[in-house]
């Protein structure tokens, strides 16, 4: 019994032109009249030729693959790369790009030292055409790591001081600045924030905007809390700020499952969302809308994001020139219920 699959030749047969032809569509080759493509596609289509990726490669040297990675240090890495939504969208926009350009992700984390040199010895040795990494750490080295193996990179985040990687970010400041207008038109006389990591440059540009547009309106200094991103950060912050600031009616958390924790303290302390304390949180992540009551929130459009850093690795793995280094985003502010 014959068990081989349909080859180039059926595909040729069947298409009405050569094999060579067929090699090049399947192949990638640019110089081929768009109309013998569809013409090949259609045969391949018909026969249900599979091209083989091993030998695919060797004539494109590319695999085809993108390695998704997650970069952070800590006992509670992966727990919290799997609780929080924030991820789970970076995948979606990124996931969704690369499909639709025959190009496969593979979900990669580097946790530890030792993780890090093994994802550089994978990445160097050709196992995927570069890397679309979202890093937990301000000081993460993974990213320089990957630049000084030649692996193409694209960052979500703008990069360490003198790190020449593409990155897409949002204008974490402007987002800041939308928290602080919307607790001010709700009349919040005393404002405060659960602010991200200070260490971290969004985490820093989002309390700086927040509290530059209170400073603007005449405001004094609001008080701040760090969170660590976690609903139970969060809620002791919250706590926090109730025992040093009981007059607080207004919060900015610097993503929502931090806000979530604070609307959850607010509630066994019996304060009303927002009647007493108005809360905004950030991400218009799923916990935004399942939060009680639901969260008004600053909208990072997270999906389009990813997809923009798979364009930029895209392109520079096509070796176009002169085209953006970075993307920024812009933030709106979401209104629900709790502000």
């Amino acid at each position: 019994m014959d068990r081989r699959g349909p080859t180039l030749e059926d595909v040729a047969r069947e298409a009405g032109v050569s094999r060579a032809t067929v090699s090049r569509v399947v192949n990638g080759v640019r110089n081929v009249d768009p109309g013998i493509q569809d013409l090949v596609r259609r045969a391949i289509e018909r026969t249900g030729y599979a091209p083989n990726r091993a030998a695919r490669s060797l004539v494109t040297r590319r695999a085809d693959t993108v390695a998704l990675l997650v970069s952070g240090a800590g006992d509670a890495f992966a727990a919290r790369v799997f609780a929080d939504p924030f991820f789970g969208r970076i995948v979606s926009g990124a996931v969704a790009y690369l499909r639709g350009r025959a190009m496969h992700p593979v979900l990669m984390f580097a946790e530890s030292a030792t993780a890090r040199r093994q994802v550089v010895d994978y990445l160097r040795q050709g196992s995927a055409d570069g890397a679309l990494v979202v890093s937990l750490q301000a000081a993460d080295p993974l990213p320089g790591m990957l630049h000084a193996a030649g692996v193409p990179v694209v960052l979500f985040a703008r990069p360490p001081e003198g790190l020449p990687v593409p990155f897409v970010d949002l204008d974490h400041r402007t987002g800041g600045r939308l928290a602080a207008e919307r607790l001010l038109a709700r009349g919040c006389r005393h404002p405060a924030a659960i602010s991200a990591p200070q260490d971290l440059p969004a985490g820093r540009d989002r309390l700086a905007g927040f509290r530059d547009a209170l400073a603007r309106a005449g405001q004094g200094p609001a008080p701040a809390v760090d969170g660590t991103f976690t609903v139970d950060s969060g809620a002791a912050a919250m706590t926090r700020l109730l025992a040093e600031h009981p007059e607080v009616d207004g919060v900015f958390a610097a993503n929502d499952l931090m806000a979530q924790g604070a609307c959850q303290v607010l509630s066994e302390r019996g304060r009303r969302v927002p009647d007493d304390v108005a809360v905004v949180g950030f991400d218009d992540s799923s916990v935004a809308v399942t939060c009680r009551p639901p969260l008004t929130t600053v909208r990072q459009p997270v999906e389009r994001m990813a997809a923009g850093m798979g364009e930029l690795l895209a392109a520079r793995l096509q070796g176009t020139t002169g085209g953006p280094t970075h993307l920024l985003f812009r933030p709106e502010l979401v209104v629900r219920e709790s502000a």
